[in-house]
């Protein structure tokens, strides 16, 4: 995960924190900033706020957490019910023989699957790679609420699951252990599970990529992957990610924008 843009895009996102279904119906253009010449919203105040709707709390090892009845839970909760009953309107369909190709869901992982809350609130919602991948390679971050329960009962469902992250290559035994813990252990094989490969990149990215010279957008590399999973003969039924750069560029029947007030990924 790369994130050229944190505390500008900050205010932005926090007014709803982007919860809600995004080209399911509900949320907005909140991807952008917008220039003025006025005084921008305190940045102290900002973050109290971030932490309000979080429910922020700092527990017994130390760790930063969200609290299951935030407006953040409460903001996923409602997203999740939402997938949920669509999941079984696709299940039948699909039960039905009427959905045609093999019905699909996709997911990010951070923030997606795996909260980054305590690295963002340790890091003044700062970015340092370093430090990133060493946080991620401690597997330990906790469950997105619900996020997990919901791979699950998509793949209950006979709906198949892919995940389709910005997280490196080398990062993939990481999420795979910290997925695993967290219950969504639904393929998590490197045939259901997509990471950015910058070294040697897959075919289906040539427009963008090629071995040493990685050119693609969030959007071409999570647009161009999921064309990939249709183009093995699957229908990507619903797109979940907490940034819009997971779910713009087509390739989904649905997209579902998980609520991220700390960080925007373009």
């Amino acid at each position: 995960m790369k994130k050229p843009l944190r505390i500008a895009a900050l205010a932005a996102a926090c007014a709803v924190a982007g919860a809600g279904l995004y080209g399911a119906g509900a949320a907005g253009a909140g991807q952008s900033t917008a220039n003025s010449t006025r005084e921008p919203y305190n940045i102290g105040l900002l973050t109290k706020d971030i932490d309000t709707y979080y429910g922020t709390t700092l527990d017994a090892d130390g760790v930063y957490q969200a609290a299951p009845d935030s407006p953040y839970a409460k903001d996923l909760a409602r997203i999740d019910a939402d997938a949920e009953r669509y999941i079984d309107q696709v299940a039948r369909t699909a039960e039905r023989g009427h959905h045609g190709k093999k019905p699909a869901v996709v997911f990010d992982i951070d923030d997606t699957l795996l909260l980054s809350l305590d690295y963002e609130k340790k890091n003044n919602y700062g970015y340092n790679g370093a430090t990133w991948a060493a946080y991620v390679d401690r597997a330990d971050r906790p469950a997105v609420f619900g996020s997990p329960e919901l791979v699950r009962y998509a793949a209950k469902k006979g709906v198949t699951v892919f995940y389709n992250s910005g997280l490196s290559e080398a990062q993939r035994s990481a999420a795979v252990a910290n997925l695993k813990k967290v219950g969504a252990d639904v393929n998590l094989d490197a045939a259901h599970m997509f990471l950015k490969d910058t070294a040697n990149p897959p075919s289906y990215l040539s427009d963008c990529a090629a071995p040493g010279a990685w050119k693609c957008t969030t959007v071409q590399f999570k647009a161009g992957t999921r064309k990939h999973i249709e183009d093995l003969g699957y229908d990507i039924v619903a797109d979940f990610g907490d940034q819009y750069s997971d779910l713009d560029g087509g390739y989904a029947d649905r997209t579902y924008k998980l609520p991220n007030p700390t960080y925007f990924v373009g």
